[in-house]
């Protein structure tokens, strides 16, 4: 168990990936510290993963909303004061905008992902760095996206604010060196969960086709021939919660079947 005895705080609980993430953290050993504007999502995690035969005890839930500072000190001492330290932090939450062009794109429907994707996220780690410090080190991960690297369309406000993100982790990862604190960026690209299965259904209907018509124009992208898994992807992050990674730092896994491969 690659986790085993940490703590990994992990955001954006919900239906996807932040769910994944907690679920495998919990299967390599560690306790989580949850977090998500939705409480009911929690408490719906927690039960899930009970019913799996994992201890409540290894489980605190609080709910948060990453835009505000004084959530995210709370949350990171909430975090210290139940477990004692925080040794990973998995930065999941998102909020993907809106969907259009952007020679047309409402700029002001940018402010939304920006503060969640870029300022939530860095303020939640602030918040946490001092924890992290003060224990001796630990891991920031920074769920990124594909699109960063290879545009997509109609994602451009999505993509601007984690692009924003990529920078200021690798200037994180610059400055904590020191203090053994790493950070990294996992990139995701089409993933199969609850998300992709909605959009992909309402663009099947939308052009009056099935869904299997909308999976395979974009598995023929991909070199392993299949959309990864939700559960895939969350393994990947894990690599860079985990001490597998302990030299590295300042990094980029493109975790997406082959869809992008940088070169």
């Amino acid at each position: 168990m690659i986790l085993k005895g940490k703590v990994v705080m992990i955001t954006g609980i919900g239906p996807g990936l932040g769910s994944k993430l907690a679920l495998a953290a919990l299967e390599q050993g560690a306790s989580v510290v949850l977090a998500s504007r939705n409480t009911d999502r929690l408490i719906h995690f927690e039960e899930s993963a009970v019913d799996k035969g994992f201890s409540s005890q290894s489980i605190l839930k609080h709910p948060a909303d990453i835009t505000d500072r004084g959530v995210c000190d709370a949350l990171a001492d909430h975090a210290v004061s139940h477990f004692g330290r925080i040794d990973a932090l998995i930065n999941s939450a998102y909020d993907p905008g809106s969907f259009s062009s952007v020679d047309r794109a409402d700029l002001d429907s940018w402010q939304r992902p920006m503060q969640v994707n870029l300022f939530g996220t860095l303020q939640l780690t602030q918040a946490v760095v001092p924890h992290m410090r003060a224990h001796g080190g630990g891991s920031i991960v920074m769920v990124n996206t594909m699109a960063v690297h290879k545009p997509m369309l109609f994602n451009g406000g999505y993509a601007a604010s984690k692009a924003a993100l990529a920078s200021a982790s690798a200037h994180l990862a610059l400055e904590l060196g020191a203090d053994n604190i790493r950070v990294n960026s996992v990139y995701l690209g089409w993933m199969w969960g609850t998300s992709v299965e909605e959009y992909m259904r309402g663009e099947a209907q939308q052009r009056g086709v099935d869904l299997e018509t909308v999976k395979a124009e974009v598995i023929r992208q991909i070199p392993l021939g299949r959309i990864p898994t939700d559960d895939e992807c969350a393994k990947a992050a894990l690599f860079f919660a985990s001490d597998l990674s302990s030299v590295v730092t300042g990094a980029s896994l493109d975790v997406n079947g082959g869809d992008f491969m940088p070169h």
